[in-house]
């Protein structure tokens, strides 16, 4: 069912027999290209049918149709009244979408018409031949009443909040066009981010942590993507430098080279832990801590030890259980994980083959994290230093005590509280989000500052 406009100018339904006359038997490629405009659902006001093959036959899946024909009766043509006061605003403004195909030419007050468009806020398709591509007599035999260039079309569209959304030629000589609200369009600046990882060997928790950071990393976001060994490849400048993916740093990864592109950036966060602690130069760290905007700490043990008295020292929580879904394991069999998984397994399969299991022994940290999510009991084994005896990472004590309030003996297995695990899971996501805001803050500063 279709609405036309009678003698009076009001939408009226008619039939969809009385709709497909034999003026409308000619496929209108209008009609055909408009359709590929429109997404699934929309409503639909199409102002002016243009002939041919009508759109509500090509329209996708559930849409509305309604509209307004052109047709002439005793008081003239419909669209010479589309500028004036019997526009039909209620329609448009229930409408997502307002069409007008072969309907723009034919409009002497285009003035009017786009403020009418401009009150009812909803994107317009529309058709348009360009002088750039029909000019002379041949407009006037046409019938078309106003003669625009690209550059008149898009001052016109300006003027009146609208901005091109996208353009295809439709013939030699026309072009379709979809305009949308200036005010729907956040203005989106380019900048640069190094992201800084410990390495590029692929293991596990590294992985996971270039999705959290490209997860949270504006869209916009031109990244380069450096480790520890690539230094020396670093651009003169960055709007900002995202040291660590969620990694834990330990001597000699915390040096010169990290300090010198720290040095040249406009903006600096870091999302990092630490490890053998005791091998870690006190001053060296301070420094990296010094140039930093914020450091996001996944454990409060970093906080206390190197953050206090600091007001750029924030407790994030290790972002990675982001990555893991709460899920209840259904396996017996005891899961042992070793000190390397195989780079080559994805990350979900992966994910999903730890859950799997009710008892889980690990002796890497983020295997170890995934685990907690679903497995009943779960034990670890610290990482040992190599370069000094009897230093180990201090990462599973971290963490455990972060989630839990406590530690447990190394390669013992303990019970999982499940609802200590949901709170800790909850409150990083928390955290992870506003991560997300410092960085967008951050670099519209920048972007500020800049113009």
């Amino acid at each position: 069912m279709a609405l036309h406009v009678n003698a009076n100018l009001a939408l009226v339904p008619v039939t969809d027999d009385a709709r497909r006359a034999d003026a409308f038997s000619k496929i209108d490629p209008r009609a055909q290209l408009a359709a590929q405009f429109i997404p699934a659902g929309s409503r639909v006001l199409d102002l002016g049918s243009g002939g041919g093959e009508t759109l509500h036959d090509l329209m996708p899946l559930g849409c509305h149709y309604e509209a307004v024909d052109r047709i002439a009766h005793e008081k003239g043509s419909v669209i010479a009244d589309l500028a004036g006061s019997e526009f039909p605003t209620h329609a448009a403004t229930q409408s997502d979408l307002v069409v007008m195909l072969g309907v723009l030419e034919k409009i002497a007050d285009l003035e009017s018409l786009f403020t009418h468009l401009r009150f009812c806020k909803q994107d317009v398709i529309l058709s348009y031949h360009p002088t750039n591509l029909l000019s002379g007599l041949e407009r006037e035999a046409r019938g078309f009443v106003n003669h625009l260039s690209y550059f008149d079309l898009a001052q016109l569209f300006d003027r009146y909040g609208f901005r091109i959304e996208c353009t295809t030629p439709i013939d030699a000589q026309q072009m379709m066009m979809r305009l949308t609200r200036a005010d729907r369009v956040v203005p989106v600046a380019a900048c640069n981010v190094a992201v800084i990882s410990e390495s590029d060997a692929g293991n596990f928790g590294d992985r996971l942590g270039l999705h959290m950071i490209n997860a949270v990393l504006p869209g916009e976001a031109n990244v380069h993507h450096l480790t520890f060994k690539t230094l020396a490849q670093a651009r003169e400048q960055y709007d900002l430098v995202v040291l660590g993916v969620g990694n834990c740093m330990f001597q000699p990864l915390i040096g010169d080279g990290v300090l010198d592109i720290l040095s040249r950036t406009k903006s600096a966060i870091g999302i990092f832990g630490t490890q053998y602690r005791e091998l870690i130069p006190r001053p060296a760290l301070d420094r990296v801590i010094d140039r930093l905007d914020t450091w996001f700490v996944p454990y409060e043990d970093d906080a206390m030890m190197y953050g206090r008295s600091r007001s750029n020292v924030v407790h994030l929580g290790d972002w990675l259980i982001d990555q893991f879904p709460l899920a209840e394991a259904t396996i017996d069999e005891p899961l042992q994980i070793g000190a390397d998984i195989p780079a080559d397994l994805p990350l979900d399969r992966t994910i999903q083959a730890i859950q799997r299991h009710k008892q889980v022994h690990s002796a890497r940290l983020h295997p170890f994290l995934c685990a907690l999510t679903s497995a009943h009991t779960a034990a670890y084994s610290e990482e040992a230093s190599g370069q000094m005896p009897g230093i180990v990472s201090g990462k599973f004590r971290s963490m455990l005590i972060d989630i839990f309030g406590r530690t447990y003996p190394e390669k013992e297995f303990f019970m999982v509280d499940r609802d200590a695990v949901m709170r800790y899971k909850a409150r990083v996501h928390r955290n992870v989000g506003k991560v997300a805001e410092t960085i967008q803050k951050m670099l519209q500063n920048v972007a500020v500052a800049q113009g």
